[in-house]
């Protein structure tokens, strides 16, 4: 009978659910409400919590102190999207309490997911009911009523996803957009999937071939692989590298023996490896004592091949190399395509990061792009509704003063940094670009990954689309007149410029060809096209 759940099997339960979620990415990305190749949440969730299971491989101890900060640091890390910021702050939430705990038992965990509901719901300016954050809330909720009484841990899973799961059927309910397509919040799913992999670890089970009621076609193939950059030139806590072998173990050495040594390193500093047996033991140390290190090695045996780096030199000539002088304010923008991030860089942008529908950027990658910028104030460009609360997280992990312009596209993003002025003050220049962007009139013609009813239209699947700001306005078979009927659509006395960007599956004399038409029926405007080069969206449209 499994009363509580310790740090080894706790570790065991973040990369078991991080492994299951991974592997039915494709089904919560199938779940994404609006049809176009862009359904992401399973993939930013998944990458989420890969991040945070790295950490957890990484950490050296199993003390749910140690776990705890793993798990949390990993997944604001490598949050991405808005899933992915909100996952990685109920999982931060989880971990402030679990932090405390030596062992984990079913009211600790119901405190660790209150805590995990009420950081998540902060997070987002504009909660919206039906979607993950309603799912978590229920699962808090009912864990609260089932640990009134003593219950094992593996029964408070089960109950706790009993209850996520008849939430998550009612989220078409509480959110009419999920209704009109059909299908479950694609967040509240990712996080039962997850869930479900902790709940496995403790059935003893290791099945990945889940099954789901949520009656949704397949999803779009994903290759995009984390990535990681920990190169923190920050004030080091412990200034030398001791690596070493342990030889010729004395006969009473025991593994127990090995053990203690193990903890005695981590006593005296971190990043602490070692693997072995009584043969022999491979040995590595951060700390500010390696005489230390090798005094409790040599009660265990010979020691061989030492080597000491001292980490302070080696931090101090980095900082040396890193330190310049910075200007007053810089620019990072976020986009998809080579023509389109060449066309930010002419105009004088300091830092591209390349990603996008599809790919959204880390509230790590964002800070680091950032402090790759030699300003003290830098102002981001999300152009992607999806990317700008990891932008915003970006805030705490970044060196730098960020300031997030909330532009949803790529025509705000132009317009905001064609309004920068790098003679003005920060203020007055935040100001200018978010009044930029009111105005535009920004479109996108793409395709249909699946059939559904959406803004009072049919769509089957390989219609072609175009969307303005909110919605779906045309749909057809031809490219060419769907981009047309997008501008229809879009058109009123007050535009003047009308600028097309052509995507990969574009040439530039179909680009032409309907710039040239376009140009024939609204002659009062200027009509211009560029190679935009982004993915699955034949053209990006800009009314001004």
């Amino acid at each position: 009978m499994q009363k509580s759940i310790n740090g080894a099997t706790f570790r065991k339960m973040i990369l078991n659910g991080a492994k299951l979620l991974d592997i039915n990415k494709q089904h919560v990305d199938a779940l994404n409400v609006f049809p176009v190749p862009d359904g992401d949440t399973g993939t930013n969730m998944s990458l989420t919590m890969l991040s945070a299971a790295k950490e957890i491989t990484n950490c050296p101890s199993n003390k749910m102190d140690a776990l705890s900060s793993a798990l949390s640091n990993g997944a604001l890390r490598g949050a991405r999207g808005n899933s992915g910021v909100i996952l990685s702050q109920i999982l931060k939430g989880m971990a402030t309490v679990l932090s405390t705990c030596e062992e984990i038992t079913a009211k600790s965990l119901s405190k660790a997911l209150a805590k995990g509901t009420e950081i998540a719901y902060k997070a987002v300016t504009k909660p919206k009911e039906g979607t993950i954050l309603t799912v978590v809330r229920a699962m808090s909720e009912h864990a609260a009523k089932i640990t009134k009484k003593s219950i094992e841990v593996v029964d408070f899973f089960r109950g706790i996803l009993s209850a996520g799961e008849e939430t998550l059927k009612l989220t078409p309910e509480l959110l009419p957009v999920l209704k009109k397509a059909g299908v479950v919040d694609a967040g509240g799913r990712g996080l039962l999937i997850i869930f479900q992999g902790f709940c496995h670890v403790l059935e003893g089970k290791e099945d990945t071939n889940i099954a789901f009621d949520d009656t949704v076609q397949g999803s779009t193939q994903y290759d995009e692989k984390a990535h990681f950059d920990y190169n923190d030139l920050a004030e080091i806590e412990f200034g030398y590298c001791t690596e070493l072998f342990i030889i010729n173990l004395y006969k009473k050495t025991t593994e127990a023996d090995i053990d203690r040594f193990r903890e005695r390193l981590m006593e005296i500093g971190d990043c602490v490896l070692v693997i072995g047996d009584l043969n022999m033991v491979k040995v590595h140390v951060h700390s500010n004592a390696p005489g230390a290190v090798l005094s409790y090695a040599l009660e265990l045996g010979e020691i061989d091949r030492v080597k000491i780096e001292n980490m302070l030199e080696q931090n101090r000539a980095l900082i040396g190399q890193k330190k310049e002088e910075l200007k007053p304010m810089g620019l990072v923008s976020v986009c998809a395509g080579e023509g389109l991030a060449n066309i930010f860089k002419d105009l004088l942008v300091d830092n591209v990061i390349e990603g996008g529908q599809t790919m959204n950027p880390s509230a790590e990658d964002i800070a680091n792009a950032c402090d790759q910028v030699a300003a003290k104030d830098v102002f981001v460009f999300p152009n992607n509704k999806n990317i700008i609360l990891a932008a915003e997280q970006a805030k705490a992990l970044s060196k730098r003063t960020l300031h997030i312009i909330p532009t949803k596209n790529i025509p705000q993003g132009l317009s905001a940094v064609l309004a920068f002025n790098p003679e003005d003050t920060v203020a007055n220049n935040e100001s200018m670009m978010n009044e930029s962007i009111v105005s535009i009139k920004a479109g996108m013609v793409t395709y249909a990954v699946r059939s559904t009813q959406v803004d009072n239209m049919d769509l089957k699947e390989g219609d072609i689309i175009g969307m303005d700001n909110k919605r779906i306005v045309a749909k057809g078979q031809s490219v060419q007149a769907v981009t047309k009927d997008l501008v229809d659509k879009m058109m009123d006395s007050d535009v003047s410029n009308i600028t097309l960007y052509f995507g990969n599956d574009v040439t530039e004399d179909e680009a032409n060809s309907i710039a040239k038409e376009l140009t024939d029926k609204y002659k009062r405007c200027d009509v211009d096209i560029h190679f935009g080069g982004q993915p699955l969206y034949y053209y990006i449209v800009s009314l001004e």
